[in-house]
């Protein structure tokens, strides 16, 4: 386990826009909890509280990895509109203590899915 510091900063801010995620016109989470993760040098990342996912939409997959600040992450499929995206969100469900603001969020490709934050 690392934990953040000047050399690979790491915060978690509250959004203070609503968020909604959409798969192929469908919405997949809509929330006005949605926090921030700011990572190092990467683009922000939006984590979505799990109450505020249609879960109904999701499968878990197999797919784990492991952040050496986050700790390991579990994955989910999208199936809308009678397609599946495959490993389009991670989850962190036990995160080291240092990020323990995102367990029972999700965060979403967005290469895979839309992405909105609106005012």
């Amino acid at each position: 386990m690392k934990l953040p510091g000047p050399d690979h900063p790491i915060t978690i801010t509250a959004n203070p826009k609503r968020v909604r995620v959409s798969a192929g016109g469908v919405v997949i989470a809509d929330t006005t909890h949605a926090l921030t993760l700011k990572e190092a040098s990467y683009p922000a990342v939006q984590y979505v509280p799990r109450e505020d996912a249609n879960m109904a939409l999701l499968a878990r997959t197999e797919r784990t990895t492991h952040c050496p600040y986050k700790g390991d992450a579990n994955y989910f499929s999208i199936n809308a509109n009678g397609k599946s995206i495959e490993n389009s969100i991670w989850t962190y469900e036990t995160p080291f203590p240092a990020m323990a603001e995102i367990a029972g969020h999700l965060a979403f490709y967005p290469d895979k899915v839309t992405i909105e934050e609106v005012a």
